[in-house]
């Protein structure tokens, strides 16, 4: 939290319908993106109501009922200014685009309360809009810790709305560069799946009927021996949005441990802990001028070195930009 940052309760009103016939805690957790012992607790402290009444957690849910949470703010914290280097890949007076690294958390949380994108942005001192929350402020969306690449903030509570909206409307285009074990059926695939908390694991996300409408295209960029080379168009920012897709399909990111890609690191030439996911393009309306942004960002070294070794073309590694040579840049009205 930043200094002085006033914290809110957050309120959640919704009508169980589909989902009717489970546990209390169970839907509060999965509408909250809570473990279950959080839901649970949630409904002891009597934060939790069914048509205005408190319920236990045991307590199956039907389709008319109309759930009400409040969960409370969490104790405050200051976030601490950090001088951490970024490379940033664009800025004027409105936004700030940031080239994250792998290994950096965006934004603090239990366990991460420093050395977060957002303690870097904060040492660097300067305007941030506070639209994103008390520890995200700037924040348009997100990438995941070992996910790297570009990374929009906003620095004006106006161009934090604006961006926001166009990211709602989809105007915002954010294609990833990623690789996948095995070889997808098609040139072209689309998955259209809810994700949500993974009931039987917390850390992870699964594809959850009922869960928040996720979509995802894959374009085929090129086909190597045991690897696909992929172009991952997000119609939605969902958490472990592309990694969850790609698993559902059978062919996890390479290197991704949580969901099924981490056999074979040393094949793919990946360190520890890293998987080949990167946000290497990245178009959006100025927040300001309406004018188009259009922004790429090269893999860093060891994705770069990681292609390199599944690809086995000896041109590709004089080339100043594999994705350029690859082609990944060249695209169609179909994924856009």
């Amino acid at each position: 939290m930043t200094q002085g940052a006033q914290r809110e309760a957050v309120r959640v009103r919704e009508t169980v319908g589909a989902r009717a016939g489970g546990r209390l805690d169970l839907l509060v957790a999965q509408l909250c993106e809570l473990s279950r012992t959080q839901a649970a607790t949630l409904i002891a402290t009597e934060c939790v109501h069914v048509n205005g009444i408190v319920e236990r957690a045991s307590y199956r849910t039907a389709a008319r009922d109309v759930i009400d949470i409040v969960i409370p703010p969490p104790p405050g914290r200051d976030i601490v200014p950090e001088a951490i280097p970024l490379v940033v890949a664009y800025e004027d007076d409105a936004l700030l685009v940031v080239d994250k690294p792998a290994g950096m958390v965006v934004h603090p949380a239990p366990g991460n309360w420093s050395g977060t994108l957002v303690n870097a942005l904060l040492g660097r001192g300067g305007e941030l809009a506070t639209g994103g929350g008390d520890e995200r402020p700037g924040l348009v969306h997100r990438l995941d810790k070992e996910t790297s690449g570009l990374l929009v903030v906003a620095k004006t509570e106006l161009a934090h709305r604006k961006l926001s909206a166009a990211l709602a409307a989809r105007t915002i285009r954010r294609r990833y560069a990623a690789l996948a074990w095995g070889h997808l059926a098609q040139e072209e695939t689309r998955v259209d799946a809810p994700l949500a908390r993974d009931p039987r694991d917390r850390q992870r996300m699964a594809i959850v009927p009922g869960g928040k409408a996720a979509r995802t295209t894959f374009v085929r960029v090129a086909r190597f021996d045991s690897v696909d080379l992929l172009r991952a168009h997000l119609h939605t920012g969902r958490t472990h949005q592309i990694r969850v897709h790609l698993a559902s399909l059978g062919h996890p990111v390479v290197g991704d441990d949580t969901y099924g890609g981490g056999g074979g690191r040393r094949l793919a030439g990946l360190p520890p802990r890293r998987h080949f996911l990167h946000a290497a393009w990245l178009t959006l309306p100025h927040p300001i001028t309406g004018e188009i942004i259009e922004l790429r960002s090269p893999l860093p070294a060891d994705l770069r070195a990681s292609l390199l070794a599944v690809a086995r073309l000896p041109a590709l590694a004089d080339h100043p930009d594999p994705l350029a040579a690859l082609g990944f840049f060249h695209t169609n009205a179909t994924d856009s």
